[in-house]
Order: structure tokens, then C-alpha cells, then sequence
């Protein structure tokens, strides 16, 4: 039988009520399937705050880096998702593509002793693992200045992966020196060597777009999201992550005019009036977008049938050090 969304929304309720759950939406989720969510907010937010939950099962609505972060943070949680959807992101690196940066490093003239790893939050759960073997550990577009300003307290070269956009606009901001692998430059010289790794979506976002807006709008602000292109952060007006865009677009006069470069359904939700998408196509997360309400509703009814769908399981070491790596970050 085929159910309209209105349909699908009123059994998705009368089932959480039912239930021992909890569903979790991030910001990037479709606008009906955000609605249906009882905790939403970014990446780390969401894990930590299901920390806190005592419901049985945690149903999330995002991507699969995400639901294995919140089974790290509470492995005794059973995570379900709607949708075994994988960040582009996540999937560029595995721990032997992570392994061989490693090699590089040590194969020019940097011990793997002197090598202190970062990765951002946007890896899967083995990658996270190996970063918290060797010491390191994780960091969001937020807290990724504060990781990385404790971490060269420590005199070692940072490996940031995956993500080369962020590694390279928080060595900006800084006034490090950073290269990424695989484009040039000697590892010795460099601050922060990172991964070449980058966000489908925030590479959408160009400064011919930010010339386009200042010309057709004078005055208005540009905000960029950390992701983007380091060319493209350079010529914004503020760079921030998506709760710190939130912030910032929330506390703006109402007549100030801003283009936001981050993802469509997050920018679309955040005011009625002078708040544009930064391109001039959609940009919009593939992977999030795999998730529907008919999935998220298919998922609750698995669950009353007791035959959970897409359960996440991690195997005990990569559980055990990817939260040694998810801890060291939350102790700061």
C-alpha cells in the first residue's frame, strides 16, 4: 500500500510513541523527514546528546560515519538507520588508504613517532581507530583550530584527514604552512600534511559565485562553511561551521542580505527572507537525501516486528580506539 507523506508522518508517530525510541535527525536530512526527528542538530551533537538518552534504540536519519559515532560513544545503544547512506567524504579513505600516508610521511624523512594524526569527525569508524592507535584524534569544523593549536603543543606534524579544505583553511587562519599529499611539496616543510580529501557538495561553492552576489547585492555578507574551497573561505565574510553558520545568520538584522555556502536543505531552513544559496545549482547532499520517510517509517515498523533493519556493529577493537580517539577530543 502507498501512503501519502501526511499518512506516513502519523504512523511515524504513533510508532515512536510506541516504541523505546529515539529518532535522530542531522541538519542535512530532507525537510519531512527533519521534522519527524526528537533530536537534530550536527554530527557530534547528535552522538553526544544520544549518550544521554535512555530509550532502547536509536534511529538515525543521516549517514553511516554518523550512526557508527554514536555506537562508539554508547556501545551498549542499539543504532538502527533508515538508510545505509555513506558520506563521499567518508569513503575516500580506509584505513589502508590511511596507512599509506603514513608510509609517506615516514618515506620522506618523517618517523612515525613525530607523526600526530587528526581526523576529521567526517571518516568511518576504522579510520578513527587507527588515528586513536597512533595517539591522535578526532576533530569537527568547530573545534578543529583548538585540536590542532593542543596538538602542535605536542612539536609533532599533524596528518589531517580526510578532509584537505579544512586542514588547509585552519592552517590559513593559523598561518601555518600545510601541503596535501599527492599535489607537491616536501611533508618537512609543512605544518599540517594533509589527506586529498574533499566534500562533493561544499566544492560546488566558487568565488565566481561570491562575485556574482557582492555585484548583484552590495553589502551583502558572504558565510561559507569551513569545507569550502580555501579560495572561496578567503573571500567570505565569515567561515564557521553549521551551528556556528546558524549562530551567525540567526543574529543578523533581518535586512541584512547573506549567501551561505553549505548544503541546500540546511540553508533553505534558516530564514524566510535574504538568505540565498551561494551557487547557482542545488546543492544538495546525495547521501543525505537517500533517507524517506517511507525508510524511516519501514524502520520503526521492523522494529515493532522485532527484526531491527541496518543495525550498526563495530568489531571490539575498532570500537575500543575509535573512542579513545572520539574521547581525547571531548576531554578538550
Amino acid at each position: 500500500m502507498h501512503y501519502t507523506n501526511e499518512e506516513l508522518k502519523q504512523k511515524i508517530v504513533e510508532l515512536k510513541n510506541k516504541l523505546s525510541v529515539t529518532v535522530v535527525a542531522h541538519f542535512y536530512q530532507r525537510d519531512e523527514v527533519f521534522e519527524m526527528g526528537d533530536i537534530t542538530g550536527d554530527s557530534l551533537e547528535l552522538a553526544m546528546r544520544t549518550r544521554d538518552d535512555d530509550a532502547e534504540f536509536v534511529v538515525f536519519c543521516g549517514v553511516g560515519f554518523m550512526g557508527q559515532s554514536v555506537k562508539v560513544l554508547s556501545p551498549n545503544k542499539r543504532v538502527v538507520m533508515p538508510k545505509l547512506a555513506c558520506c563521499a567524504m567518508a569513503r575516500m579513505i580506509d584505513s589502508i588508504y590511511y596507512d599509506e600516508s603514513v608510509k609517506f610521511l615516514e618515506e620522506n624523512g618523517i618517523s612515525r613517532d613525530n607523526i600526530l594524526p587528526i581526523t576529521y569527525i567526517n571518516s568511518n569508524a576504522d579510520v578513527k581507530a587507527k588515528v586513536g592507535e597512533m595517539g591522535g584524534m578526532v576533530c569537527t569544523s568547530s573545534n578543529a583550530k583548538k585540536i590542532i593549536t593542543t596538538a602542535l603543543g605536542e612539536g609533532k606534524k599533524i596528518l589531517f584527514v580526510p578532509d584537505r579544505c579544512l586542514g588547509q583553511n585552519i592552517a590559513n587562519q593559523m598561518g601555518l604552512k600545510s601541503m596535501v599529499i599527492g599535489h607537491g611539496g616536501d611533508p618537512k616543510e609543512a605544518d599540517i600534511i594533509c589527506y586529498d580529501g574533499f566534500c562533493s557538495v561544499h566544492q560546488l561553492f566558487s568565488v565566481d559565485d561570491i562575485n556574482f552576489y557582492r555585484k548583484k547585492y552590495p553589502g551583502i555578507l558572504i558565510a561559507t562553511h569551513p569545507e569550502c574551497d580555501p579560495a572561496v573561505c578567503d573571500a567570505s565574510d565569515f567561515v564557521g561551521s553549521t551551528s556556528q553558520l546558524i549562530k551567525f545568520i540567526k543574529e543578523l538584522p533581518e535586512e541584512q542580505k547573506v549567501a551561505v555556502g553549505t548544503e541546500f536543505n540546511m540553508v533553505n531552513r534558516l530564514r524566510p527572507k535574504n538568505t540565498f544559496v551561494l551557487s547557482s545549482t542545488k546543492p544538495e547532499c546525495p547521501t543525505m537525501n537517500e533517507t524517506t520517510l517511507e525508510d524511516l517509517y519501514l524502520t520503526l515498523k521492523a522494529i515493532e516486528d522485532g527484526a531491527p533493519i541496518n543495525e550498526i556493529e563495530i568489531d571490539e577493537s575498532t570500537q575500543k580506539w575509535a573512542k579513545i580517539a572520539l574521547e581525547r577530543m571531548l576531554a578538550l
